[in-house]
């Protein structure tokens, strides 16, 4: 499958095999510094998703929904995805025929209602929307009544996957659904619906008997208290998104989340994993792109992909 050419020409990908090689962000630490990394380098390509890709998305669709993951049928989730064979991309560093390493997809809620996946991530999300008061606008937005034509927008990648991957995927897509509008196809909507994820930090309680030191967590990506714990994201060009939504919020999943020190997904962190929504008007998704690309440049000295021994690992 051909690669694409970024549309203002920022960065090539083009046809002819070529790629864009970056390096990530060099950090040099200390002993006692609080971040610790290696330095790689990869190249990485865009392609559209392809039949191969199939266990990849699944692996991906299991990240982003969290412990509730299991409450979908994420083949069908995948399949899905792959019937829209110009539509949406996927990231790679080993050529065609390697694993995706991050996804940005839409899906036609309306068009695919009568389809038992779509059903069911429908029907979770109105339930889950009933449980917050951020997101209870949602309960009409979504309603089988509703004249909305709503876009799903599934984004993930693998978190040592560098946000600034995340712009080109976005203008991308907006350049494919304006083909597609053009081709009439039907992808002419009037809101989008981004699902997400967020998490808050609580200290370790392995801490309390083993009296070691404690990393302080990064700063640059909390945002916000709750019950006295800082909210982090998983996706830090969330942060960027709300500036356009018409609302955002938080879910807790059906399903119980394990204790963060039992699954050793922070070394001196336990974690409080949730879903997280963010719905703006149709409209709004080009300025946000625009704004994306402004906060997260995709260019050779960017960081492209880290190996930090305090993300190593998702919870």
């Amino acid at each position: 499958m051909a690669k694409r050419k970024h549309a203002d020409g920022d960065l090539d990908i083009s046809e002819d095999d070529s790629e864009q090689e970056i390096s990530d962000l060099e950090e040099s630490s200390s002993e006692g510094s609080e971040d610790d990394y290696n330095e790689i380098k990869v190249d990485f390509e865009w392609f559209d998703p392809q039949q191969q890709d199939f266990e990849g998305f699944q692996m991906l669709l299991r990240q982003l929904f969290g412990t509730d993951a299991s409450l979908f049928h994420l083949g069908a989730v995948a399949d899905l995805i792959l019937e829209q064979k110009l539509l949406g991309s996927t990231v790679k560093t080993d050529g065609n025929e390697g694993d995706p390493h991050s996804l940005l997809t839409v899906l036609n809620v309306k068009q695919h209602k009568n389809r038992p996946v779509i059903k069911a991530l429908i029907g979770y999300l109105l339930d889950r929307a009933s449980t917050s008061s951020s997101l209870s606008p949602l309960l009409s937005l979504l309603a089988p009544s509703s004249d909305n034509e709503v876009g799903l927008i599934l984004s993930e990648r693998w978190v040592n996957i560098a946000t600034e991957v995340v712009p080109p995927m976005y203008e991308m897509l907006l350049e494919e659904i304006e083909w597609a509008v053009k081709d009439k196809e039907p992808y002419t909507f009037t809101h989008y619906l981004i699902w997400s994820k967020i998490y808050y930090a609580v200290p370790s309680t392995l801490d309390e008997t083993t009296n070691r030191p404690v990393k302080k967590m990064k700063p640059e990506s909390s945002k916000g208290l709750h019950d006295g714990q800082s909210m982090y994201y998983f996706h830090p060009e969330d942060e960027v998104l709300h500036r356009y939504a018409r609302f955002h919020g938080k879910f807790d999943y059906k399903t119980p989340v394990p204790e963060g020190d039992s699954r050793n997904a922070f070394q001196d962190f336990g974690v409080t994993p949730h879903g997280h929504l963010i719905l703006m008007d149709a409209a709004s998704l080009k300025p946000a792109v625009k704004a994306l690309k402004e906060e997260f440049p995709f260019l050779p000295s960017s960081p492209a992909m880290t190996m930090d021994e305090t993300w190593s690992s998702t919870p």
